[in-house]
């Protein structure tokens, strides 16, 4: 059975999408088309990489019932310290290092979830804690100075970009090649998704609404790739984020673990009483956040190529921000990996138009602050039309 929608639904459903449309068209005719260059857009990669990770990390803490950790600049930068000391100043393996580094975030996250879940301490004051501690530590890791170059080995594994297999000449086709297989394999699991839940008779999206959705994702897919293809092609650093983006969809939308964060944020009380260890999900959100801040942390010292008492700083509030701009509801219950990405772009497109543009810092941070309440706002009036 077709479920039909309206189009105050869809207005709704894809609101930030519509937003995002609107603001890179108005940035494109804003900079004469200087925005959608190849490289400005490999340059939204490379720049947004840290957000879309710690986005995604954040959502889960978001989920628990409106929580934040506002100690994930200050991790990162904890991280980044803990990495360029041993591959800088002590000559260690990359590949050891980058272990050490995640099982440093690991450690971090059953620290701030352990006082969070079990002893009951609210997260802001865990993680504001946590914000001035680790941020201390790495100041003292550092003494203060920056530590830099990192190894050459080191920086390939984020900085470079996948090699064109078939030797295009101005125009990587291994990269667009990519970009045609992933559209396929969306659309594949769109189709077999919707015959799965037609045989369990559940509701179905209007397939007219549906098949537009995959074109326009098609399309997008297509347009970012071929852009990337006119440059230098696929970063690697891409392929980080998408592999995590891709695992954290599944883990929210397909798993059992994954319904018990909405559950939670939904309702405490009615899922501890149904038998859910309510205390684990607090503990794997937080230990979960910490480890996504980890690698965050392995990828701000590649792109800066080197690590500084800085680095992280107000990275924080660009993860919550893209978060609650994505869709995610200030109540906790509600949200989506994909919303999130989403709102992960719209900052980053802000953000590089206004740079392009030259306008002030101090006024893009208006802008920014606007943006993030008018997301919020948006969101408390819906919830009040609902009830």
């Amino acid at each position: 059975m077709e479920k039909k929608i309206s189009f105050s639904e869809i207005l709704k459903k894809y609101t930030m999408v519509i937003v995002l449309v609107f603001v890179v068209i108005m940035f494109s005719v804003n900079t004469k088309g200087v925005m959608l260059l190849p490289q400005n857009v490999n340059n939204l990669v490379a720049q947004n990489a840290y957000v879309f990770i710690l986005a995604t990390g954040m959502l889960f803490c978001i989920l628990t019932g409106g929580n934040i950790d506002l100690s994930v600049g200050s991790v990162v930068c904890f991280v980044a310290a803990v990495g360029g000391k041993m591959m800088v100043l002590n000559s260690m393996n990359p590949y050891l290092t980058m272990i050490v580094m995640l099982l440093v975030g690991i450690a971090i996250g059953a620290w701030q979830g352990f006082w969070i879940a079990y002893v009951k301490i609210p997260p802001f004051i865990v993680t504001l804690a946590g914000m001035f501690v680790f941020r201390g530590l790495s100041n003292v890791i550092l003494n203060g100075l920056t530590i830099s170059p990192m190894p050459e080995s080191y920086l390939k594994l984020f900085n470079s970009y996948v090699p064109d297999f078939f030797g295009g000449d101005g125009f990587n086709i291994t990269c667009m090649l990519a970009g045609i297989i992933a559209c396929a394999v969306y659309v594949l699991l769109q189709l077999k998704n919707r015959k799965d839940r037609a045989k369990k008779g559940y509701e179905l999206e209007n397939l007219t609404g549906a098949v537009i959705k995959m074109v326009v994702i098609c399309a997008a897919v297509l347009a970012f790739m071929y852009k990337l293809a006119l440059h230098k092609g696929i970063p690697y650093v891409l392929i980080w984020v998408v592999i995590i983006i891709l695992i954290y969809t599944y883990v929210t939308s397909k798993t059992t673990t994954g319904r018990y964060f909405y559950a939670v944020g939904g309702n405490e009380k009615a899922t501890k009483l149904s038998g859910i260890n309510t205390n684990k999900v607090y503990f794997i959100a937080y230990l979960n956040m910490a480890f996504l801040a980890a690698v965050a942390g392995m990828i701000t010292i590649a792109r800066l190529n080197s690590a500084n008492p800085t680095a992280g700083t107000n990275y924080e509030m660009d993860a919550i921000g893209s978060c609650f701009i994505g869709g995610a509801s200030a109540y906790g219950g509600i949200g989506t990996v994909p919303g999130v990405i989403v709102g992960a772009i719209l900052m980053g497109v802000i953000n590089l138009g206004m740079n392009i543009m030259g306008v002030d810092a101090n006024y893009q941070k208006v802008v920014k602050g606007l943006v993030l309440l008018a997301a919020v706002i948006f969101d408390v009036v819906s919830k009040k039309k609902q009830s």
